[in-house]
């Protein structure tokens, strides 16, 4: 599973790790979370995201 990360704020979203502060489990590929989740750092929308290498 690839990590993300949030172009506005630099926030990587790790999908072994999930984000509880927004009840998303371990486990969850960032391709499953809902269109409206929004970055936990700063609320950027899902689509600000960028995979990692």
């Amino acid at each position: 599973m690839k990590k993300y990360k949030c172009k506005v704020c630099g926030y990587v979203y790790d999908p072994e790790k999930g984000e509880p502060r927004r009840d998303t489990p371990p486990g969850t590929p960032f391709e499953d979370l809902p269109d409206l989740w929004k970055c936990p750092s700063c609320g950027a929308p899902k689509r600000m995201f960028k995979p990692l290498d």
